[in-house]
């Protein structure tokens, strides 16, 4: 699973557009009506591939003004201003050239957004224009942009600036998905000076509106104009006094790195989702020059299905009927639209509130980040609850299952407890510890109204570059399948459909820790989403039997892999899923696509569909673009691709779950829960399991545990001081990051709380000690390690720690009598060259919020006993491990799976 970011550029210029007088939704400028803030992308995804736009003929836009047309640039504005961020009033005729010369557009109305762009010097702005003559449709654009990185991306030129174009010319305004007839053209300003063959748009389906662009950079950021055929081969535009077309245009704001901000016109556009439903546009209305009236011809709305009415006995309403009887009773009910809406999880930011009920959505889930604001328990219960509520309008109310990755605790959380990474779990391997842990979370999460947790993570994991590492108890098989049970029981209880359990997810179906370096085709990974390229022996031998145990055990929900095997994407693996998973394990419950999984099968979103639903994948985490699936979904049906009798093998796979977990009886949050969220009482718990995760490495004469009475104590490194360098990735950012991001007690922090009154205790998170007697001896502590991150940003091909760290410890070890190392990481990174300068090395992983649990077994509050679960190389070189012929002394590991000294 992955996340949604937010960046301080951002939200620097929202503080000063709010300052300025900004306030609420996206409004045009030739108003006193209230202007909006420039709206946040909820996505950088569900933009196609770059299409290059059909050359121009050379009489297809007028060089020159017809002599009946009206000049624009003498008299009257040529048409009135219409409504803000609702309908625009396109005159006709207009002569325009497509010159990238805007004086041309002299009287046509314009419109500049967000409106507090005119009080805010240097701020990222649009100012849009559109006319017609008796062939073309024109848009104009004035981009005010101080960040234009034209052409940094190359062919992912979305990820820069552009301005969009929205037109829904099929005469359905109520249209909710893309079909002929829609489009949205995407200009990026890479194309400044090309010649109208060498243009190049994107968009979806872009091409198809034949568009002929001319763009310009300018002294403030640049210029579009495009001219859209009102007649093609797609669409036939009347251009008649009040006739309407749906009608939109964004603007992408530059950012180095990806799409950050986007700048709306339409009020209905709430969550930058028109991308993905035309619906949400807003209206162009053709305004003849010289006429007085400006009464819009609007067309009638399509009309929804009907349903009728449900009876307040209906079977599977009954919670005292059997399972299978009130999931035959329902799926009965149930239209094609209905089923298929239960098969499809979207991420909340790109769900609109009204197509919750209206497409009859089963899920909705928040990534890595996707928090409410304020990120409180209360606003997410507030949020959840809203969502469920807009479930229950729908004619059968059918209650959403609303998930989040709650890997370490419910991480996403603002306050919530945060335990160890599942790599100092399988260190500390005590399966009552990790039942309670599950309970613990589950609790949490139900507080805030969400009953379905995306773990544990029951990977093998081979190669310990994997940037996943930190999530899988370890490399040995029979240790994960343990402690995965135990925690999913603790998660699901006796009884899952107890008000105070929440459904496990194990993940991710099968074989994605044994990925092959290199292999991997997503961004820059390298192991993450890479091919496990094993025989199915080994595969059946290492990888398959943790779900064997939690399946046993009553897992309910299985999430497939992003990996590949045998030439094939795990999630169009019919065989193993269906044959393997369902067959000979004996799975009952649904499969669930990891995020955007499916789309990875085929560049053809048609063929990936159908193949990984006809493989077994019961749900899609779309995430975004939920119309796409759920038009590509009833298509295949239609087409016969996806029989009737998969969808409903499907719906009524997650219908039962539903009803196993009791979601039709309690769908929403427990508010008497929230006391417990972060309460002392699971802090205390984590705090265990910190400390029975710490595995000592090395305690040269015995140094560990510390006297708590020493008279000088230096304490040196970043981390020791950073809630969100010892919480590592999933922590309330998908990627995590540093500094102190939710509550906790940091590892200094429980430091101080663990020495006597009479030590003095001197931090510098540099390790110089300048303000330090240079005359009394000194015992150090050096907390270092890597920073935080998540999936295949993390694969690593040499485990180096920071050159940072590296030189905070060469600074304290000239400067200690006895140098303690703790070592914050998601994996075993090398460390050989440096040990022999340590008295001592503590593997203190990711231990989450509780840093007291570290400094528990410092000073002998608790004893060492955490062992090796993962083997610990000497070099970067020995990865991946030949765990059959591991070699011994300077050939075999610095420390072998298993070691850890103990102390009393």
């Amino acid at each position: 699973m992955k996340r949604n970011g937010r960046l301080t550029l951002l939200f620097l210029l929202l503080v000063v557009l709010v300052a300025c007088g900004g306030a609420q939704e996206a409004t045009p400028a030739p108003t006193a009506e209230p202007a909006v803030l420039p709206e946040v992308a909820a996505t950088d995804t569900a933009v196609p591939e770059p299409t290059a736009a059909p050359a121009p003929t050379e009489t297809a836009v007028p060089t020159e003004a017809p002599a009946e047309t009206v000049p624009v640039d003498e008299g009257p504005m040529l048409a009135p201003d219409g409504a803000p961020g609702e309908t625009y009033l396109a005159p006709f005729p207009v002569t325009i050239t497509v010159d990238g010369d805007l004086s041309d557009w002299q009287g046509v109305p314009k419109v500049l957004i967000p409106e507090t762009a005119a009080q805010v010097r240097g701020s990222t702005a649009v100012t849009f224009a559109a006319a017609a003559d008796d062939e073309f449709l024109y848009f104009m654009a004035n981009v005010d942009d101080a960040k234009v990185i034209t052409g940094q991306h190359g062919e992912n030129y979305w990820n820069e600036d552009s301005v969009e174009f929205y037109i829904n010319a099929t005469g359905d305004l109520g249209l909710t998905s893309y079909r002929d007839g829609v489009a949205q053209i995407t200009v990026p300003p890479l194309n400044a000076g090309k010649p109208l063959g060498e243009i190049v748009l994107g968009g979806v389906n872009g091409a198809s509106a034949d568009a002929q662009v001319q763009v310009a950079l300018t002294d403030t950021g640049y210029a579009v104009e495009m001219a859209v055929p009102l007649k093609n081969n797609v669409w036939n535009i009347q251009r008649e006094h009040g006739n309407v077309i749906g009608f939109q245009v964004h603007l992408n704001s530059a950012s180095e790195l990806d799409r950050n901000l986007k700048v709306i016109w339409s009020l209905k556009d709430t969550a930058d989702s028109s991308y993905q439903n035309p619906s949400v546009f807003g209206q162009l209305v053709f305004f003849e020059i010289g006429q007085s009236d400006v009464a819009a011809n609007v067309p009638e709305p399509t009309p929804g299905p009907v349903h009728d009415p449900v009876p307040a006995d209906a079977p599977y309403k009954n919670p005292d009927l059997p399972v299978d009887e009130r999931v035959a009773d329902l799926l009965a009910r149930m239209s094609l639209a209905e089923k298929i809406g239960q098969m499809t999880l979207v991420e909340k930011n790109s769900m609109i509130a009204d197509d919750i009920p209206a497409r009859y959505i089963g899920g909705l889930l928040s990534g890595g980040g996707g928090y409410p604001t304020p990120n409180t328990p209360e606003a997410w219960a507030e949020m959840v609850d809203g969502f469920q509520a807009r479930a229950l309008e729908a004619p059968l109310a059918i209650p959403l299952i609303y998930g989040v990755d709650a890997v370490h605790g419910h991480n996403n959380v603002n306050g919530a407890v945060i335990f160890p990474h599942n790599i100092g779990l399988g260190a500390a391997n005590d399966p009552a510890l990790m039942t309670e842990i599950g309970r613990v979370t589950a609790l949490e999460m139900i507080a805030t109204g969400i009953y379905w947790d995306y773990a544990p993570v029951v990977a093998v994991p081979q190669d310990i570059r994997w940037g996943r590492t930190y999530e899988a108890f370890g490399e040995n098989t029979d240790l994960v399948s343990s402690l995965a049970v135990a925690y999913m029981q603790g998660l699901q209880g006796d009884d899952l459909a107890a008000p105070d359990t929440v459904l496990a997810t194990p993940k991710h179906f099968v074989g994605d820790g044994g990925t092959a370096w290199g292999s991997s085709t997503t961004g820059s990974y390298q192991l993450d989403q890479g091919v496990t390229d094993v025989d199915e022996a080994t595969l059946r031998a290492i990888h398959l039997p943790p779900y064997a145990a939690v399946i046993e055990a009553g897992a309910q929900n299985i999430m497939t892999s992003y990996s590949s095997w045998g030439g094939l994407k795990m999630h169009a693996q019919q065989y193993l899923i269906t044959d393997v998973l369902r067959g000979e394990l004996g799975f009952n419950g649904f499969i669930v696509s990891d995020w955007a999984g499916i789309d990875q099968i085929d560049n053809d979103y048609y063929t990936a569909v159908v193949a990984s639903i006809n493989a077994g994948v019961d749900m899609n985490m779309v995430p975004y673009d939920y119309n796409r699936f759920i038009a590509t979904l009833t298509q295949a049906v239609e087409d016969g691709a996806v029989s009737m009798e998969r969808i409903d093998q499907a719906v009524s796979d997650i219908l039962r779950v539903k009803f196993e977990m009791g979601l039709f009886e309690h769908p929403f949050s427990d508010p008497a829960l929230l006391p417990l969220v972060g309460s002392e009482e699971h802090r205390a718990v984590a705090r265990r399991a910190v400390a029975e995760s710490q595995v000592l490495l090395k305690n040269d004469g015995d140094l560990l545990p510390l006297a708590k009475d020493l008279p000088l104590l230096l304490v040196g490194g970043e981390a020791a001081d950073d809630i969100g360098i010892q919480s590592g990735g999933w922590t309330i950012e998908w990627q995590g990051k540093p500094g102190n991001i939710t509550q906790g007690t940091t590892i200094l922090q429980g430091i101080q709380a663990a020495v006597s009154p009479d030590t003095t205790v001197i931090y510098d998170k540099f390790g110089r000690f300048e303000d330090a007697p240079a005359d009394q001896t000194a015992v150090c502590i050096a907390v270092i390690g890597e920073q935080p991150y998540a999936e295949g940003l993390g694969d690593s091909p040499d485990l180096r720690l920071p050159v940072n760290d590296l030189r905070t410890v060469q600074r304290m070890q000239e400067r200690c009598d006895q140098l303690v190392v703790v070592l914050l990481s998601g994996r075993p990174v090398v460390v050989t060259d440096m040990l022999d300068s340590w008295d001592a090395l503590v593997a203190a992983w990711l231990p989450g919020t509780e840093g007291q649990g570290v400094a528990d077994v410092l000073f002998g509050d608790a004893p060492f006993t955490g062992k090796l679960s993962y083997t610990w190389p000497r070099s970067a070189d020995q990865l991946p491990f030949d765990f059959a012929n591991l070699g011994e002394g300077e050939d075999g590991p610095l420390f072998p799976f298993g070691y850890g000294l103990t102390t009393p």
